[in-house]
């Protein structure tokens, strides 16, 4: 039997980060061969990665990258099976570690294929799957490219990233507060203009559908029924819509009995409820339209206008499960 030494057990252990007896047992069985050793811990990695592909790798860490000039960002998702795994500093550092190789590519593909220490990195992931014990993979890949890009990492549960059309005054603050808000809000697109007419449409028949089916059994509890809203979008509040609102807020306003001279004051107000209560879907879905998380007061676009000439020209946004 080959006599296998201290040193070179904690060589390959840092070479391959697998456990002390894993690589006394690799470099028994490759007669001390050093790269055999290697070999057979991979073809170990390889058996166990077959007997765990259809594991759900839903846990794991979001990490996130940005060049130095700020002006590039990705951010991945490496996914494991288990909370525990997850948490442990080495998979979060190979997450890192990983994280710093994929800014250099554009696509998933081209990442994966790319070098990490003299294997691919989805060799690497096979390897470390047979270290770890559980199905490892990349289950997210965003980059983004920007005059600024600015990123915020929650937990390692969600990375997010924001691109700038400026490097303004304060733009660290700026990129991290939107960033935060990204990843806190899970916005899906920019604005309302983004949205397809037929998706919206869609989506209006589906909320409308909701309320009343809540209503009814509201009705029956005897107890106050929701809103019915016409629209949820600000794409579908034209300006003949906005005209026919404000007419029928004055015909309450009459009916009421409120003198017309003060109509003006109080006619804002009422229109700014009617389009708050008809762009529901914007709220949700769409990063400038919804409120600021740290002043619920202003939009983030109305925060964004405060840095003065700056824009947001994109955002991604990558999270566990």
């Amino acid at each position: 039997m080959t006599k296998i030494s201290a040193a070179e057990v904690n060589k390959l252990r840092k070479a391959t980060g697998a456990g002390m007896m894993d690589c006394k047992k690799a470099l028994v069985e490759a007669e001390g061969d050093f790269d055999k050793a290697i070999d057979v811990l991979r073809k170990k990695g390889q058996k166990v990665a077959e007997k765990r592909a259809d594991r759900d790798s839903s846990e794991g860490a979001a990490v996130s990258k940005v060049n130095d000039d700020n002006t590039t960002g990705v951010a991945i998702v490496l996914g494991c099976e288990t909370d525990f795994v997850g948490k442990n500093e080495s998979f979060v550092k190979l997450a890192t570690d990983l994280a710093d190789n994929a800014i250099n590519f554009d696509s998933k593909e081209d990442f994966l294929a790319s070098d990490f220490g003299g294997l691919t990195v989805s060799e690497k992931l096979v390897e470390q799957t047979g270290v770890v014990g559980e199905k490892l993979e990349i289950g997210a890949f965003a980059k983004l490219n920007a005059p600024y890009v600015g990123t915020y990492v929650h937990i390692n549960k969600i990375a997010a990233l924001v691109g700038l059309s400026a490097n303004v005054d304060n733009v660290e603050t700026l990129a991290k507060d939107l960033a935060m808000q990204i990843a806190s809000m899970g916005a899906t697109t920019l604005s309302y203009k983004d949205f397809d007419p037929a998706y919206v449409a869609s989506e209006t028949e589906a909320r409308i559908a909701v309320i009343e089916k809540e209503n009814i059994e509201l009705g029956r509890l005897g107890k106050t029924l929701k809103n019915v809203p016409k629209y949820i979008s600000m794409s579908q509040l034209t300006p003949e819509v906005l005209a026919q609102a404000e007419e029928d807020a004055k015909a309450e306003l009459k009916a009421e009995g409120k003198p017309e001279q003060i109509w003006d004051k109080i006619l804002p107000g009422k229109m700014d409820r009617f389009i708050s209560d008809n762009t529901t879907l914007d709220q949700e879905q769409c990063l400038l339209d919804q409120r600021f998380i740290k002043d619920d007061k202003i939009t983030v676009a109305e925060y964004v206008k405060t840095f003065g000439d700056v824009e947001v020209t994109g955002f991604e946004r990558v999270s566990l499960g």
